[in-house]
């Protein structure tokens, strides 16, 4: 029997108290990068029945998912239109379009006993925040990170008032001076929005900002916004700057509303993005069935980082069940062409667009430890939720109980997948742009080494 095994009863028993209350209330880690030639393990699913058995057959074939209409979600709907969950006995799977990040945090509160979700696609570090009770009116709702979904795929988007006005991936200089001065001639603070806040795209946006010497909280406006609200604003000379997933950028560019003042590939180069976790109550009552989710949702990465697959995997997302947008809109992302605007150097490197399977670091897919741990250490910086997130021996207690890349790790032995298992639950050492280090076995040094901050 399997560690995972073991421990499933006992956390089933310990949660479901807490899950009941809850539905009344509301190939090795060397680093390769995706080939342009080489198949990958998966294929299209539908052909035939797949390997059920091998771990045990799921407890349930049924659980529901949901995702928001950007490209993170890629390897939920592919491991849906391709088979790859039927593949694996996960038969009953629904994949739910969410109307915002707000509506899939009070939908996984309820769980779908309730009419909500049990899990699907978040933004990090969320899972963290639902499980402790944080972002859901104190109200905990344990949760489990089982895998990271996607890289890359974001960027910072600027308003076309602002051509010309050095306003790139460094602001540091007559940039920030601009920046921090936009009151003082017009009437009101640069102001800046990103979807939803305290999590990967404010992260995104505030560490930007802050190494060009531009405090967030104080020498601008930065905001929660809705994307449609934003890029309006951006219109018409009321939103300034925008922390944005694709499609947005290339809408925002070929649009002409405004330009990419950085992609998030050039803040930190193979970043986590988002992730995929679960109700924790779901997880324990069926073990089986986690490891058969995962492992078509590994499948589906894979297939997704096949570039012969990338003409359909458009086809397939920009549909009118997913994202419906016209296709042509996701077409350069995936191939990694970036038009920048204001007189940027456009990109041309599929490794600078969203990747699922691999990059060059290593493992996309495997949820590294060290990487919760970043996304909390800097929500220590920012000050958020700083009467739950006192000290780094918190920090990692919420990690090591929230994210199950132990499970990860069976599922990908069951499945074959041995050569991509990482060694380490630590990716290590994380250099950003602007030479900043984070080292995950001392995140107080890279605390210390930030100059704005709240912590």
């Amino acid at each position: 029997m399997s560690d995972f095994s073991r421990v499933t009863r006992r956390k089933f028993l310990a949660t479901t108290g807490v899950s009941a209350a809850g539905a009344l209330l509301l190939k090795g880690c060397g680093g390769n990068p995706p080939s342009a030639t080489a198949p990958t393990e998966a294929t299209d699913a539908t052909a035939a029945p797949g390997p059920v058995a091998e771990g045990g057959s799921p407890e349930t074939p049924n659980i529901k998912l949901g995702y928001i209409p950007i490209v993170e979600s890629a390897p939920l709907i592919i491991a849906q239109e391709k088979g790859f969950f039927a593949k694996y006995g996960m038969t009953g799977v629904e994949v739910s379009k969410q109307a915002n990040w707000a509506s899939a945090r009070d939908n996984v509160t309820i769980g779908s006993g309730g009419g909500g979700i049990d899990g699907g696609q978040w933004q990090m570090p969320m899972p963290h925040l639902i499980s402790e009770g944080i972002i859901t009116n104190g109200q905990k709702v344990p949760m489990y990170v089982l895998a990271q979904l996607v890289t890359q795929g974001n960027g910072i988007a600027v308003a076309g008032l602002h051509a010309g006005k050095g306003l790139g991936l460094d602001l540091s200089g007559t940039a920030a001076e601009y920046v921090k001065g936009f009151a003082s001639t017009n009437g009101r603070k640069f102001k800046a929005a990103h979807t939803f806040p305290n999590v990967n795209q404010d992260f995104w946006i505030r560490y930007w900002f802050a190494a060009g010497g531009v405090d967030p909280d104080n020498d601008i406006d930065l905001l929660a916004v809705p994307p449609a609200e934003t890029v309006q604003g951006m219109r018409n000379g009321t939103m300034d700057a925008f922390s944005t997933g694709d499609p947005w950028p290339y809408r925002i560019v070929t649009d002409d509303i405004g330009f990419m003042g950085a992609l998030t590939h050039e803040i930190w180069a193979f970043h986590p993005e988002e992730y995929l976790a679960v109700r924790a109550d779901w997880v324990d009552a069926n073990p089986n069935a986690t490891k058969a989710l995962l492992k078509a949702v590994m499948e589906a990465q894979q297939w997704c980082d096949d570039v012969a697959n990338r003409d359909e995997l458009v086809t397939i997302v920009s549909g009118r069940n997913y994202f419906n947008i016209p296709s042509e809109i996701l077409v350069p992302p995936y191939k990694g062409e970036y038009t920048m605007g204001d007189g940027k150097q456009a990109f041309n490197d599929l490794n600078a667009g969203p990747l699922y399977w691999k990059d060059p670091k290593g493992s996309v897919s495997y949820p590294y430890k060290s990487h919760d741990t970043w996304f909390l250490t800097e929500s220590m910086r920012w000050g958020f939720h700083k009467d739950q997130l006192t000290d780094f021996d918190t920090v990692k207690r919420i990690v090591d109980a929230v994210n199950r890349e132990d499970i990860w790790r069976e599922a990908a032995t069951e499945a074959g997948f041995t050569a991509d298992i990482p060694q380490d639950t630590s990716r290590g050492i994380e250099t950003f742009f602007d030479g900043i280090k984070f080292d995950p076995a001392n995140p107080e040094a890279y605390l210390s080494s930030l100059q704005i901050k709240r912590a």
